[in-house]
Order: structure tokens, then sequence, then C-alpha cells
């Protein structure tokens, strides 16, 4: 048993390192503050993209940030039924308007297309590094 317990030890003590030596820990921590016109991924996430004629033309789905932009875009689903033949787009978000009306305490998404322009647009697939 106690060759077990040692084995186990000397074990750990080579692995963790190892593991350690491998990840380059970020810069000192930095926090920000949250204002006003921020927006967090769960308020966004789910919401019906609609058009200027009010019309549902996609949800939002997904949001696409990087290191050195932030938001690179909204991946937005249009098309299918329950999930059925659904298209995915990535949406610039300077082409989204995502804004929060007080009065009806609700988040909302806005953008000047239509669904069958979503559904021409390039799809995103969720595969490689991407997929769940």
């Amino acid at each position: 048993m106690r060759n077990i317990l040692l084995g186990a030890l000397l074990l750990s003590a080579a692995v963790i390192p190892a593991f350690a030596q491998t990840t380059t820990p970020a810069a000192e921590p930095r926090f920000v503050s949250v204002t006003d016109t921020s927006v967090l991924s769960s308020n966004v996430i789910g919401l019906n993209v609609l058009n200027a004629g009010d019309e549902t033309i996609g949800e939002i789905k997904d949001v696409v940030v990087s290191k050195e932009n932030g938001i690179e875009g909204f991946v937005v689903s249009v098309g299918g039924f329950l999930g059925v033949g659904e298209h995915y787009v990535v949406v610039d978000p300077a082409a989204m308007a995502v804004s929060y009306d007080a009065s009806n305490k609700k988040w909302q998404a806005r953008m000047n297309a239509t669904a069958d322009q979503l559904k021409a647009a390039p799809a995103f697939t969720y595969e490689g590094k991407w997929k769940s």
C-alpha cells in the first residue's frame, strides 16, 4: 500500500509541473466596470432579430468574440422549424442594432435585411473547434 501511495505521489509530482509549464498565465488581473451601454451575452442569445417591417428574420444563437476585436459577429439562425433545416450565418455587429427597450423592459435586436438575404449569406457550421 505504501508503494502505491509513494508511486502516486511521484507520478503527480512529475505530471502536475508538466501541465503547469504548458500554460502561460495572462498578465496581472485587471477589472473593468460595466456601464449602461454594456450588453451581456445572456441578454442577446435567443433574441429574435427583427427587420424594419417588424418581421422576425432570425434568432441570435451565439456571439463570436475575439481577443483583438471584441465582438466579431452574431451567429444568427434563419429558416427551419424546431431546429430542423436551420441555416446559420455570422452577422457583422455593425449591421445589427441591439438595444434595451426600457418601457417594455426587454432587449431587442434589429437589422436592415430580409430572411431571404440571410438565407443567401455564407453558412456558418458548428464544426471543428466550434462544435459543442
